[in-house]
């Protein structure tokens, strides 16, 4: 699994021969200035990386494909400096399989207006030929994220980090293997879903291990390494009594820490990413997976219940874009309502399963009878979710393409304590209000299970669906629920006429 550290974003600038020699060691010095500014940018979370001037067909040919087979290179980031003629460019932008920022810029900020000539004219000319660059791109249709504005203004360099995350993201997915551990939950319908066709537009290796090989890894776990995990719970959370050394139930607490060791070293050695599991398929485990699953998700592992692998790749994925920013970014399923006129809010959880990403404070980690299963009590993080803007969603399968439903939400405390609610749990008020937002979801056919993340928006989630060519349908404030009816009906003629071009 790669980090945005271990990803990097090339810088491509375009010019052409005919300016010679002096015109041109100006321009790669203005453009590697460019490349340094969004690396100093705060906004920018992956390297940027300067390639040398683009000047003829076959260089930028070649840096295509080269983009396309490194390991490293999450995208690309073109800027027309001066003027690039834009058949040069054929070759490559059809080659190129790479995600593509257009960053329509220019070196200097204000003009010099008592001493611009023409040779600054014809030097900064970024106005007219990312004009011809962006024809080439829209006559070809490739898909792109077009930025334009000065790198020095925040909001810029903001624009394009997040598609840097979006790209890194995809890379991801390119290459990401998940492990489902049993099948999915029997005759519900939303956690199936076409893994082959998973793989062939995003990338994704879906496959299932019977849980008695888990099982074996569990119980190959050394008592040494149980007993330290088991210090660091104590060190990390507020461990109750019951739980502790020396405590009735910490017996349990010592299965649950050899679950976690277990289960890691199986992803480990099998270079997955992301895991289901299934409470009805559960073999030789003496729990349900809780504690393990939460710290695993932390650590930034997918995971999805029920053997809904989709959420679990999409949880991955953002895990991954959300690499260093504040916030958490979790499993997440929306289960009851408060319908009081005025404090209309939304209970979301799940049996045990939620980050402790999202956290408000130190978690307990406690143990409670759980009424699914058919397994000893299981031990799990009981905490509630840090209040904040945040956006929840899901990944379904339509059949002929797959649909990200997203909502843009508000975090909020519960409206009074939980004290006899044992899990995990967040509370939100959902954009534009519950009526609006629950009727468009159920209109999208949106899923019950989720991921929800308050350090991912909206923006990143759109160049994200661009990248990958997928179906995005946002509701947020300015969402009504006929013109979202419509979104949708027009979405479905684009998606299945599109497929036949």
């Amino acid at each position: 699994m790669k980090s945005l550290e271990e990803r990097e974003i090339w810088f491509l600038t375009g010019s052409q021969a005919l300016y010679g020699d002096d015109t041109l060691r100006q321009v790669a010095e203005q453009s590697r200035q460019i490349a340094d500014a969004l690396n100093d940018a705060s906004g920018v979370p992956i390297r940027v990386v300067w390639q040398p001037v683009l000047t003829d067909a076959e260089s930028i040919r070649r840096i295509c494909l080269d983009a396309n087979t490194s390991d490293a290179c999450a995208g690309v980031i073109a800027w027309m400096h001066t003027f690039s003629p834009a058949k040069m460019w054929i070759a490559g932008l059809d080659a190129l399989r790479t995600p593509l920022l257009h960053l329509h810029t220019q070196a200097n900020v204000t003009l010099p207006w008592s001493s611009i000539d023409m040779d600054f004219m014809n030097l900064n000319q970024a106005a007219h030929g990312d004009r011809e660059f962006g024809y080439i791109q829209s006559r070809l249709g490739v898909a792109r994220k077009t930025v334009a504005g000065h790198v020095s203004d925040p909001s810029v360099a903001e624009r394009i980090g997040a598609w840097a995350r979006a790209a890194a993201g995809r890379a991801e997915l390119s290459s990401l293997r998940l492990a489902r551990f049993g099948d999915n939950m029997r005759d519900v319908a939303v956690t199936e879903g076409d893994k082959v066709e998973a793989q062939r537009r995003f990338g994704v290796s879906v496959n299932t291990y019977g849980v008695n090989d888990l099982v074996a890894a569990v119980d190959d776990v050394a008592e040494s390494e149980v007993t330290t995990l088991v210090g660091e719970y104590a060190d990390t959370y507020r461990v109750v009594p019951e739980l502790r050394s020396g405590g009735d139930r910490h017996d349990s607490l010592r299965y649950a820490a050899r679950i976690e060791l277990g289960l890691r070293h199986f992803l480990v050695s099998g270079g997955f990413g992301a895991f289901t599991t299934n409470f009805e398929d559960l073999g030789g485990l003496r729990q349900l997976p809780g504690l393990a699953v939460q710290r695993l998700m932390a650590d930034g592992y997918g995971f999805g219940g029920e053997g809904d692998w989709k959420t679990s790749v999409l949880l991955r994925t953002l895990k991954v874009m959300a690499g260093g920013l504040t916030g958490g970014t979790s499993f997440m399923e929306d289960y009851t309502y408060n319908l009081e006129p005025g404090q209309e809010r939304i209970l979301g959880a799940h049996m045990l399963e939620v980050c402790p990403s999202i956290a408000e404070g130190v978690p307990s980690c406690e143990i409670h009878a759980l009424g699914i299963g058919g397994r000893e009590d299981p031990v799990r993080l009981v905490f509630d979710a840090e209040p904040g803007p945040a956006v929840v969603v899901g990944l379904a399968d339509m059949g002929d393409r797959f649909r990200l439903v997203a909502n843009e939400i508000e975090v909020v405390a519960p409206t009074e304590p939980l004290p006899n609610l044992p899990v995990a749990r967040a509370v939100w008020k959902p954009l534009p209000d519950l009526r609006t937002s629950t009727e468009a979801w159920l209109t999208a056919g949106g899923p019950h299970h989720t991921v929800l993340s308050s350090a991912i928006g909206v923006e990143e989630l759109a160049d994200l669906a661009d990248m990958v060519g997928v179906e995005l349908l946002v509701i947020d404030a300015d969402t009504k629920i006929r013109e979202f009816a419509k979104e949708i009906r027009w979405n479905q003629a684009y998606y299945r006429l599109a497929q036949g071009f």
